[in-house]
């Protein structure tokens, strides 16, 4: 267990590919040490579907360091795209495991945020697996943030602490965006439906 995430951050490598868990799962305290750790590093590559609170990664001073690679085009990652500073891949999303484990994509390091583990040793990936899972398989190592917060769920999310090659405990409030369902916008459009 490391102190800090920058130091659960230090065998990523120049030229690594790096997959981060993605959605409400989306371990962002990893993401600020990356943003931070990239810069004695080069040509990283992010692989990446929607990721919250990440503008951090985005950051023009990342350029030759980072290279955003979105199987979806998000907020954050919109004007890279529309710049050719970042790449958009167009997928399904239930081919983005296959991609990994048919070893069409390589994944060098996982980026997860993961429940505590139980009594029997394993994390859980929590409210959004995705293609999480094959990720963690192919990946050469694996790094968590372990979050009390991340709920444990049932199915096929478990992760063996044993899986995991690097971990920084951080308890902190799951991502999100805050709703703007009562603007007048979406009024306007409910009624025409």
């Amino acid at each position: 267990m490391h102190n800090s995430a920058f130091e659960a951050l230090q065998t990523i490598k120049s030229g690594d590919r790096i997959w981060c868990h993605s959605m409400a799962a989306t371990p962002y305290r990893l993401l600020e040490a990356l943003a931070e750790r990239v810069m004695s590093l080069k040509n990283i590559e992010l692989l990446q579907l929607h990721l919250e609170n990440a503008a951090v990664l985005c950051q023009p001073q990342l350029d030759g360091h980072l290279r955003n690679r979105c199987y979806f085009v998000s907020t954050h990652t919109r004007d890279l795209v529309n710049q050719g500073k970042a790449d958009y891949v167009p997928i399904f999303l239930s081919e983005i495991p296959k991609l990994f484990r048919r070893g069409l994509q390589k994944v060098d390091v996982a980026l997860i945020q993961v429940s505590p583990p139980d009594r029997h040793g394993n994390c859980s990936l929590g409210i959004s697996v995705e293609a999480t899972l094959a990720a963690t398989e192919m990946a050469r190592t694996v790094i968590a943030q372990i979050n009390p917060r991340m709920p444990r769920i049932h199915g096929d999310a478990a992760i063996p602490l044993s899986r995991i090659d690097h971990a920084v405990e951080i308890e902190s409030e799951l991502p999100g965006h805050a709703s703007d369902v009562g603007s007048g916008l979406y009024a306007q459009i409910g009624s025409q439906v």
